[in-house]
């Protein structure tokens, strides 16, 4: 059994900074591709990073220069420095992962239960 499970999300105001942690465990064998998505009510679930297990990182337009994605592989956690927050960031952030459980096995995305970020203008 796998899980992911998302942490520091919360309340901030405009211009201020939220760091989010997913961290996966259970039985892994391998994780490749780590990535943060987010869902605002009545919205589809956009990517909003994502982090190689090389560590090439790729962002929406829409927070570049503001979000920073990195991993620890040893942790198996994959965090989000958010910074520069804006109204339009408030949403349900989800961590997603490609990982294998067992050598030789598929790679499978598992999710996160996601963690709710609100930001106040």
């Amino acid at each position: 059994q796998v899980q992911l499970v998302e942490s520091g999300g919360g309340l901030v105001q405009a211009g201020g900074s939220l760091r989010l942690v997913c961290a996966a465990s259970g039985s892994i064998f391998r994780i490749n591709d780590m990535r943060w998505y987010r869902q605002a009510p009545g919205k589809q679930r956009d990517l909003v990073a994502g982090i190689s297990s090389g560590g090439t990182t790729a962002y929406a337009d829409s927070v570049k220069g503001r979000f920073t994605i990195s991993r620890d592989n040893a942790k198996n956690t994959v965090y989000l420095q958010m910074n520069s927050e804006k109204p339009e960031d408030t949403a349900v952030y989800y961590c997603n992962a490609d990982l294998q459980q067992t050598a030789g096995s598929l790679f499978r995305a598992y999710w996160g239960q996601g963690t709710q970020v609100t930001v106040s203008s």
